[in-house]
């Protein structure tokens, strides 16, 4: 069996860490495990996306349509844009903050009013949280949100603790790896 996730978010959010850790976590659970990313115009506050395929062996680092387990994303128009990916029954972790794109802050487009009742609609399985206020609540460090979101996404990933733990240690700049383990476990409790 393999295991499809789908990130997504805008440039700078730290989805590609995010896509590292989960890679890192599945190899040291002795996965095969395949990454693609596509960054987009990420630097100008773009749209971002990772697949992460893990299994006994992954032939390709496609996810297909309608096939992903879960989907993480940390802005709730991404998680809509790539909601085609998600399977019926898939997991969606999507955090409630917008990030206003520069079309709708110059006036040449509108965000829409009713994002949360449409993520509501189109994820059954849904957990929607403000990952931002969370990480500067909790640990007054807005990077730690997609290590939070990691957190909350995991619990329905077939990897055990020490893996996810050995991973963040690796990804993680040294001096950052403690906070953001504690971002990853606090994520867990939602």
């Amino acid at each position: 069996m393999i295991t499809n996730i789908l990130l997504t978010g805008v440039g700078g959010q730290g989805i590609l860490l995010a896509a590292r850790i989960i890679a890192s976590a599945a190899r040291s659970a002795g996965f095969d495990v395949t990454t693609n990313e596509i960054h987009g115009m990420a630097q100008r506050g773009g749209s971002v996306t990772a697949q992460i395929r893990f299994g006994e062996e992954v032939l390709s680092p496609l996810i297909l349509e309608g096939t992903a387990d879960a989907l993480g994303a940390l802005e709730p128009i991404e998680a809509l844009r790539y909601s085609h990916y998600l399977k019926p029954e898939g997991a969606a972790v999507v955090a409630s903050r917008p990030i206003i794109p520069v079309t709708v802050s110059s006036g040449q487009a509108v965000y829409p009013a009713d994002v949360e009742e449409r993520l509501r609609r189109t994820f059954p399985r849904l957990k929607y949280v403000d990952f931002d206020a969370a990480a500067l609540e909790k640990f007054n460090n807005p990077k730690t949100a997609n290590t939070i979101l990691l957190g909350a996404l995991s619990s329905g990933l077939p990897l055990p603790d020490e893996a996810w733990r050995g991973a963040i240690a690796e990804c993680v700049k040294p001096a950052y790896a403690e906070l953001n383990l504690h971002a990853f476990e606090y994520g867990r409790t939602l």
